[in-house]
């Protein structure tokens, strides 16, 4: 897929890990399989539900065209193909935070089933990008490696598709 900034395969493991605070919004807990990573995600489940164990494609990419040309920002009817398509729920948002931690103490993170953190002590830095859909908000958590695709203030979108 032409741009690609990430993609990845979560498990969900825990719903409202700090209590459920809107109605019609649920904070997911996930993590993937195959890059380690760890996301925070908050979805309209009364438009995309979702519960413990659903497995989910996740991909973050800067624009909908198909060739991976630029977005420009505008909605149009013309009914051509995008991205979109091919996915099942989708969010735009503005990247807004990129954290690092290099202090090697909690450096590399790993997820149980409950999406508990088990430390293991080693040399690996982890970051953090934060991105806000419109009030709706993530945490990507992971590899350095990950984090620098991605440029503060980006505009990006969000597509899933239960697996």
């Amino acid at each position: 897929m032409a741009g690609t900034l990430f993609e990845d395969i979560f498990v969900v493991c825990r719903l409202h890990p700090d209590g459920k605070k809107f109605d019609r919004v649920t904070r997911i807990e996930a993590r993937s399989e195959q890059f380690d990573m760890f996301m925070q995600l908050d979805v309209a489940t009364d438009v995309y539900p979702l519960d413990v164990g659903n497995k989910f494609t996740m991909v973050l990419v800067p624009t909908l065209n198909l060739d991976g040309t630029p977005d420009n920002g505008f909605f149009t009817q013309a009914g051509r193909k995008t991205l979109a398509d091919k996915y099942e729920y989708v969010m735009h948002g503005k990247l807004y935070k990129i954290s690092e931690d290099t202090s090697g103490e909690d450096a590399k993170v790993l997820m149980n089933q409950e999406c508990k953190p088990a430390t293991q002590f080693g040399p690996r830095a982890r970051s953090e990008i934060y991105v806000s859909f419109g009030g709706l908000l993530m945490m990507l958590k992971g590899d350095p490696s990950t984090a620098s695709r991605f440029e503060l203030d980006q505009r990006l979108f969000l597509l899933m598709r239960s697996v």
